[in-house]
Formats: C-alpha cells, sequence, structure tokens
C-alpha cells in the first residue's frame, strides 16, 4: 500500500484543494506542516522537494509531486473511486477550463485581496516579503501591503473576482456544478477560494447570485469540506481576516460598485 506524505500550509488554498481530494477519497496521508508566516517553504530540505518554494507538495511513495492541479488528477487516476471527473469527454474539458482560469488568472488575485484586507496587519509581514523567491509575487505583495484596498491591484482583483463570481452564477444556475453536472475536481478546486472570500467578509459578492450561493452552501456542508478546509483553520487568521474584513467593507462596497459601474460603460460603449 502506497503511503502519502503531504507538505501543506493550514489556510493556503493550494492546500486545501488537495487535502478536499485526500478526503473524499478516503486516503490516509501524514501531514507535514509548514508554517508559511516564518517562510518555513523555503528551508533548503523543502526546496530539494519543490524547487518552487510552494505548498503543496503531495510525496507518494518517497516521490514528490508537485502543483496542486496536478496532483488532484493524479490523485483521481490513482484512486479511482469515487470519480471527481465528468464522465464525458466534454465536461471533463470544460473542468480543465475552470481548473486553468484559476491557476493562471484567479489565484494571484487571492493573494491580492488576502494582504490588502488583512495580512498586511500581520506581525512579520515585512521580514516574509524578503523570503519570497517569485520578484512578480513580491512586488504585487509589497504593494498590497503598503496601500491596503486603495492599491491599484487591489481594485483589478476585485474586478477580476466580480467577473469569475458572474460567470461561474450562469453555469452553476443552469447546471449545479462548475463541469458537466456534477461535482468534481472543477468544484473542488475553487471551494476554497470561495471559503476565503466569506473569512475576508466578501459575501456581499454573492448577493444577487442564488445559484452560487446554493452551491457555497452545498460543497461546504460536505464532511471533507469541513474536514480538509475548517479543521485546519487557525483561529488567530479566522479572526484577523474577520476583523479587518468588516472594518475594509464599506469602502470595498463603494470601490465594487465604481468597478461594476466602469464595466457597464465600457460594455455600452
Amino acid at each position: 500500500m502506497a503511503v502519502f506524505e503531504l507538505y501543506h500550509g493550514e489556510i493556503s488554498t493550494c492546500s486545501q484543494k488537495v487535502r478536499v481530494t485526500l478526503a473524499e477519497k478516503g486516503q490516509a496521508w501524514t501531514s507535514h506542516h509548514l508554517d508559511l508566516r516564518k517562510a518555513e517553504q523555503h528551508r533548503p530540505e523543502y526546496l530539494k522537494l519543490n524547487p518552487n518554494g510552494v505548498v503543496p507538495t503531495l510525496v507518494v511513495d518517497g516521490v514528490p509531486i508537485i502543483e496542486s492541479s496536478v496532483i488532484i488528477q493524479y490523485l483521481d487516476e490513482l484512486i479511482p473511486a469515487p470519480p471527481l471527473r465528468p464522465g464525458d469527454p466534454l465536461g471533463r474539458a470544460n473542468m480543465r477550463l475552470w481548473m486553468k482560469r484559476l491557476d493562471e488568472e484567479i489565484h494571484p488575485l487571492t493573494g491580492v485581496l488576502s494582504s490588502s484586507i488583512a495580512f498586511r496587519f500581520e506581525e512579520g509581514h515585512e521580514a516574509q516579503i524578503k523570503t519570497m523567491i517569485n520578484p512578480a509575487k513580491r512586488a504585487r505583495k509589497m504593494e498590497s501591503f503598503k496601500l491596503g484596498v486603495e492599491a491599484p491591484l487591489f481594485r483589478k482583483a476585485l474586478a477580476g473576482y466580480d467577473k469569475l463570481l458572474g460567470d461561474m452564477e450562469k453555469v452553476i444556475a443552469a447546471e449545479g456544478y462548475l463541469a458537466g453536472g456534477v461535482y468534481s475536481l472543477a468544484d473542488i478546486s475553487y471551494i476554497g477560494y470561495a471559503v476565503r472570500l466569506h473569512h475576508l467578509g466578501l459575501q456581499g459578492l454573492f448577493e444577487g447570485r442564488p445559484g452560487l450561493q446554493q452551491w457555497y452552501a452545498t460543497i461546504t456542508a460536505r464532511p471533507a469540506v469541513k474536514l480538509a478546509i475548517d479543521d485546519f483553520a487557525p483561529d488567530h487568521s479566522l479572526d484577523l481576516m474577520s476583523t479587518h474584513g468588516a472594518e475594509s467593507w464599506p469602502r470595498i462596497r463603494a470601490i465594487l460598485g465604481e468597478v461594476r459601474g466602469t464595466a457597464s460603460a465600457e460594455m455600452a460603449s
């Protein structure tokens, strides 16, 4: 029987989707928690497993597998039951498109929202920036920490998320899930990000989107999601996000109105 070890972060969205997938598969694993605030993901011993210095890394029988989207597809192939992909080729293609959008567009926006609203108030954030390997990530983090919700990047991130949720609403309202009308790796990939929005006090982005609201309620009620996300969330991080999210929401709501107004004007022109 294969031995599974997971190097992960408590509230890391990428770690969350791997933990959810492992839980859905009923697969036991050994935990190696890395404190991302202390830059443990940049320690030499970890970089031997994952040269990118990010979490998660899944080690199966001593062989490391990196990149969360790759990991969860690997798990679904390795452990066929229960299947977490649509049964038809078109459904699987749509699943991969949602996952591609998440990796290439949405994931960086999440860091901007989180840092601008909450993590800029965390002790030691300046030291954390200096340890970041990727210069683009480091630049985004610096702007978010310095300017908060007034950062130009924050406005772009909010607009990007608002469009994403609008696109999700259209599909989910019609089909119930993101791909092929069934619960899949696409939903698993996005649920941690939707949870993050709620933790940051951005539930207002879900208003007027009943399909999305039902999808969120349905998936967060799954035992695997509770086990893999809720049970790992540290109180101090939740408190930080909820406190500063509530403080920031009036200004964020105003920015959201401006963003939506600009988008409407551009569509009309």
